[in-house]
């Protein structure tokens, strides 16, 4: 059809569909309509399909016709290794199935427009995709694999869930060879017959060269490795000291002179930037005891300001990535572990939270201001936990002034923690991994992350800080950006109240919603028993993700009505943005004109960084096990003992005393055919009637390990087979 014809046919249609008269026709109702012959409505399906194409119309399950938004709704696409999908829709409960014939041209983590077909009771909604709205990815990361007889070559995707191989035509792979791996460049999204195609734009090195594994994740998931040269010229220029004059100068615009208070950082050993300190101090007022908790934050919003291009790569990155062998920082080091960090016997600025907290845990007062502090000593967890919890008589001998100190704080943050729970604060204790490395990169060891008395401590002051702010700026009706937890999903609830009923376990839910106390008492019901790991996890799965949003809505998983993050500016983009509108807040610069630029900027703001912690949160999730896979490539052969976290059809996963998750799959189990009881989340052998459930002791065996579908596999250890 001719091109001029084809768009004045498209604009004739399109009329139609949009007159508020019109409701959806099928082909043949069209082509009654627009008096069409019948041997023409071959054309008018061509006209159809071309703005179906154009994400313009959208066709029903009836086939009837209209506008793509009358059926159509939008979403991200989430793609499975075996090719089918899910499509996730704000304001639905559930993701809607997309089965493989039906997503379309759609790629993992797409933004596409679907038509929905509506289940039944019990059944998933399903959907079909209709039109790619936003490309998720324009590179792919994965394995060069040249053909033997000609010279075009594959990209094998290192995301599993890049369902199809990349097509690179002859002249396009940059000399790469078999092995390879390469960042290439999609210059199509093929079909679902059709391959992708792109060209070669990075070779990363071979799939064997130390470090190589590592940066195939950092460019799969975007993460900038180096900063433009504007913003290194301008970070250059920041002071690397802070001089009596800056000092002088902020004194007299009303900034707080706290050098003289006692205070410290408290942080891991390997911590370069430190953009937190903490003071305490108790004392008896009107014959109550009274402590004056002090949080001190780096001021970085000083020197990273506005629309500079600091803050416009800081923007763009949105958070610190902490990747098992290196760290890629919001803003370079000369800011982050240099003039912004809070070293010891260096004099800084800082935005202090002093709360004033009486024995019962109530925050009964509290100043935020703009201070310049001077931090007595750097402290490390290990040393704090030897000194409140160890009681070792050499380390409280090197620190015995501040002796005092800590014991004055671990005092308050448990009074804290108490207050927080009887509201229903919910404390997740789950292991965090900590992977050591050798100089190559290899891992040489894996083991929980020690979570003590010290990192508690500081856990409870942030929380305290960051309620405190939220508060305030919530009640003076400000522009903010809140940290929120929703409400988990009522049908998650149920689900997870009908299987808690197996063990003796119940919760109260009102009105199709739970109390977080409700979920906290679980926690505590269960707590030291052998299905706790499994209860938690569900209880875990069952809650929403935390974000940053400029409405209020409150925190569930604290049981907080306000809550932000405001206590590291050096790593978290939400939190310099805070720090800005707190410090025109204290300067008097919050007039009209002021509010109304942050009330159009802060939205945009807020879920961009949300998105952009989701992507460092599953990049340092992909690299732990990508280490831990290598890890366990050393073990095959090797038995270890674990507990069952998890149980579906095809297998059981069992997770070690080091956190390693491994599978071990039904397939292995030869001495019984086993069922599945999604209710009980079991395996159930038919003759025998032995059993496999969440929280049960096991003994394995390592029998493989794949880098690249980053899985390991278990079989279960011969003593556990009689």
């Amino acid at each position: 059809m001719e091109e001029n014809l084809l768009k004045e046919r498209k604009e004739t249609l399109m009329a139609l569909m949009n007159d508020k008269a019109y409701i959806p026709m099928k082909l043949k109702e069209l082509a009654i309509l627009l008096g069409v012959p019948r041997e023409d409505r071959g054309e008018l399906e061509a006209v159809l399909k071309a703005l179906m194409a154009d994400g313009k119309i959208a066709v029903s399950k009836k086939g009837k016709y209209a506008r793509a938004e009358i059926f159509a709704e939008t979403g991200v696409f989430t793609a499975h290794y075996k090719g089918f999908g899910f499509v996730s829709v704000e304001g639905r409960e559930s993701d809607l199935f997309i089965a493989p014939d039906n997503t379309g041209d759609a790629m993992d983590g797409d933004t596409v427009q679907v038509t929905v077909e509506e289940a039944g009771s019990g059944r998933r909604a399903e959907g079909t995709v209709i039109k790619v709205l936003k490309r998720a990815n324009e590179t792919v990361v994965g394995m060069y694999e040249k053909s033997k007889k000609n010279h075009f070559g594959f990209v094998i995707p290192d995301n599993p869930r890049i369902t199809m191989d990349i097509f690179v035509p002859e002249g396009m792979d940059m000399g790469a060879v078999s092995g390879h791996k390469v960042m290439v460049k999609l210059t199509s999204y093929g079909g679902k017959r059709k391959n992708p195609e792109g060209q070669v734009v990075e070779i990363l090195g071979h799939v064997n060269d130390p470090g190589v594994d590592i940066l195939s994740i950092v460019r799969a998931y975007g993460l900038p490795e180096s900063y433009p040269e504007e913003v290194m010229e301008e970070a250059a220029r920041v002071p690397e000291e802070l001089s009596a004059e800056t000092v002088e100068e902020e004194l007299k615009k009303g900034r707080k002179d706290l050098r003289s208070v006692p205070m410290v950082t408290i942080d891991g050993e390997d911590a370069k930037d430190l953009d937190d300190a903490v003071s305490i101090s108790k004392e008896c007022e009107d014959g109550r005891t009274i402590y004056h908790l002090g949080v001190h934050i780096a001021d970085v919003a000083h020197y990273v300001t506005e629309k500079s291009a600091l803050d416009a790569e800081a923007y763009r990155r949105g958070t610190s990535v902490y990747l098992v062998d290196r760290v890629i920082p919001m803003l370079p080091h000369a800011l982050s572990n240099g003039i912004c960090s809070l070293n010891q016997g260096e004099e800084r600025l800082a935005l202090s939270c002093i709360m004033t907290v009486n024995p019962k845990g109530e925050i009964i007062d509290h100043t935020i201001t703009e201070s310049v502090i001077c931090v007595d000593r750097r402290m490390t967890y290990t040393n704090v936990k030897k000194i409140l919890a160890d009681h070792d008589p050499e380390v409280m001998a090197e620190y015995e002034p501040l002796v005092p100190m800590f014991e004055k704080m671990a005092e308050l943050a448990a009074i804290l923690r108490k207050k927080r729970m009887k509201r229903g604060s919910i404390d997740f204790d789950f292991p965090e991994t900590k992977v050591i490395l050798d100089k190559n990169g290899n891992p040489v060891d894996i083991r929980p992350y020690d979570r003590n008395v010290a990192t508690k401590l500081i856990e409870d002051f942030m929380l305290a800080a960051n309620e405190t702010v939220a508060a305030e700026y919530y009640w003076r009706e400000l522009p903010f950006v809140y940290r929120t937890h929703e409400q988990p999903d009522s049908e998650k609830i149920q689900k997870l109240s009908t299987f808690i009923n197996n063990f003796g376990y119940s919760l109260h839910i009102g009105s199709d919603e739970v109390h977080p106390k409700e979920l906290q008492k679980l926690l505590e019901k269960i707590d030291g028993t052998s299905e706790e790991p499994l209860i938690s996890r569900l209880t875990l799965r069952s809650m929403k993700q935390a974000r940053y949003t400029v409405e209020n809505t409150g925190h569930f998983g604290l049981a907080a009505d306000c809550y932000c993050h405001f206590t590291s500016p050096i790593r978290r983009y939400p939190d310099l943005q805070i720090h800005r509108i707190i410090k025109d807040s204290l300067r008097g610069r919050l007039g009209e004109k002021r509010i109304g630029h942050y009330m159009q900027i802060l939205p945009e703001a807020a879920k961009h960084a949300s998105e952009m912690e989701r992507r460092a949160d599953e990049a340092e999730r992909e690299t732990i096990k990508l280490k831990k896979v290598q890890y366990m490539e050393n073990h095959i052969g090797e038995t270890f003992a674990g507990v069952i976290s998890g149980v579906a059809e095809y297998g059981f996963f069992v997770e070690l005393e080091n956190t390693v998750e491994g599978l071990v799959r039904v397939t292995s189990l030869t001495d019984d055919f086993y069922q599945y009881y999604e209710e009980t989340y079991e395996l159930v052998g038919e003759a025998t009637n032995r059993r496999f459930k969440l929280g049960q002791q096991v003994r394995v065996t390592v029998d493989n390990c794949d880098r690249i579908m980053r899985t390991i596999d278990f079989t279960l250890a011969d003593s556990d087979e009689n």
